[in-house]
């Protein structure tokens, strides 16, 4: 998660090369009208027992929840929805509901992203109890990753919409030029392991007059090294520094020390730029990235939405694929909660069960039915802009079965040069999990991106780097118990 209304409130923090989530800049994509008549079938919604009615206050960090809350109103007209958006600069949205929980003015219903939603659910007295609603759950074939980030101690608070496996996004031309097929499965097999992977990246940096690079940066692989953590950070009051971050902390010393990576920033205006071919060093020469590590709101709201220069003198729509890469992982994600004792905490559960375990609307909302059009057919007064594009991927693994066919062709498949990046994500997603995610995750990962840069950029030994983040974490949590460093 993920949009454009949150990635400029996160653009500070996923700057520091570790991110605890995503979300997105730049142009929307054009979403298709109505899904047609050769659309797989969308299920019957379910009748509510009586017509709901009310005022639901419902507080978010992204506009994205606003076409949630439209479309509950399309289903429950008689409903007034009250939508707030804070963002999430410096925490503001995180402390204002804290402030506001358990006053006349908190919200009832609130957006949980990535970053803290597990601090949220482990809270004591914060979010309701949803656990009555896990059956639907078990119909609908959730992935139990999505689940898991929800459940604490045996309670069940917030629920998603969307999975967000993660990919590896690698340019067809450059695939040619360089590795002799841009075919998906034989990039795969290349690609399948870290060590074949650096073999690729040596090719890729050899290739042609040697000014491509693998990847854009080494930030973005921070997810996929995380994710295949054996431990959390935090066990039984102790920080703990698993091997795989250590790995990444290395991996990324590697990527930087041989040219392997651009060195921007992520996020950065040259790390965009490497998406449509704009990319130039110091000197002024042209680079070219021949690849990204992207989650499935990166597709839409990330490549495809940079894919074209601003200036349009370079498109590179089309000369895209995608396969799993050399580790499943997951980044970002957005669930929805009701907040503890709010006096509208019935009319509050349906919201949440419709937005998050309604098959009939996360079919319609994948298949990018949410168009403004649409929008402002339910509410006039939603902004110009407000739209849902198509291919978000669902939490469902019914949905995603059922979808599947239908993004054989469109927009996303016509970036992806004929390539159904439906399937692709559907084949990485039963292998991510949510079983690690902890609350203090986010504060932990942010504390080491300043010193990773230090020694990425050679100001820093990997030791310094290492009692540096030792430190940071130490100050943030006072009461955590610190190992020795990994490297002295």
């Amino acid at each position: 998660m993920k949009r454009l209304s949150v990635i400029l409130s996160v653009l500070v923090a996923l700057s520091m090369l570790l991110a605890a989530c995503g979300s997105a800049p730049a142009a929307e994509t054009e979403a298709p009208a109505a899904p047609d008549a050769d659309a797989p079938d969308a299920p019957a919604a379910d009748a509510p027992a009586a017509e709901l009615e009310g005022t639901l206050k419902v507080w978010s960090f992204t506009n994205d929840t606003l076409v949630l809350a439209t479309a509950f109103q399309e289903v429950h007209p008689k409903v007034k929805i009250e939508f707030t958006m804070i963002p999430m600069n410096g925490g503001e949205f995180q402390t204002k509901v804290r402030a506001a929980a358990g006053t006349a003015d908190a919200p009832d219903v609130v957006a949980l992203e990535a970053a803290f939603v597990r601090e949220w659910v482990e809270a004591d007295g914060l979010l309701a109890d949803q656990s009555d609603l896990l059956p639907l759950t078990k119909d609908l074939e959730s992935y139990q990753s999505g689940i898991d980030v929800g459940t604490y101690n045996g309670q069940t608070k917030a629920y998603t919409f969307e999975s967000t496996p993660g990919a590896f996004f690698y340019r067809r031309s450059l695939a040619k030029e360089c590795l002799g097929t841009d075919d998906p499965a034989e990039i795969q097999t290349m690609v399948d392991d870290m060590v074949k992977f650096v073999e690729v990246a040596e090719t890729i940096k050899n290739c042609g007059t040697g000014d491509y690079y693998m990847v854009g940066t080494a930030g973005e692989l921070s997810s996929p090294f995380f994710t295949t953590r054996e431990q959390p950070w935090v066990v039984d009051g102790a920080l703990v520094i698993d091997p795989k971050v250590v790995e990444y902390v290395q991996f990324a010393k590697l990527m930087r020390d041989n040219g392997y990576e651009s060195g921007a920033g992520q996020w950065s205006e040259g790390w965009f730029a490497g998406m449509n071919d704009t990319l130039k060093d110091a000197d002024g020469t042209p680079k070219k990235v021949f690849s990204y590590f992207l989650p499935t709101w990166g597709l839409p709201y990330v490549l495809m939405s940079n894919a074209k220069s601003k200036d349009g003198t370079s498109d590179t729509s089309g000369d895209w694929a995608m396969v799993k890469g050399p580790m499943a992982y997951q980044w970002g994600g957005t669930w929805i909660g009701a907040l503890e004792g709010s006096e509208q905490a019935e009319l509050a559960k349906e919201f949440v069960k419709f937005t998050t375990l309604n098959e009939e609307f996360l079919t319609k909302l994948a298949q990018g039915y949410y168009t403004n059009a649409k929008l402002k057919e339910i509410n006039p007064e939603v902004p110009d802009s407000l739209v849902f594009n198509p291919g978000d991927f669902s939490s469902s693994q019914k949905v995603v079965k059922n979808l599947n066919s239908f993004f054989d062709e469109g927009p996303l498949a016509d970036f992806m040069g004929g390539q159904n990046p439906w399937g692709a994500f559907a084949e990485a997603a039963p292998f991510v999990s949510g079983r690690l995610i902890q609350g203090t995750d986010d504060a932990i990962q942010r504390a080491l991106g300043d010193p990773l840069n230090a020694y990425l950029g050679g100001t820093m030994t990997e030791a310094e780097m290492w009692a540096a983040f030792l430190t940071a974490v130490g100050n943030e949590n006072p009461d955590l118990i610190l190992p020795e460093p990994p490297v002295k």
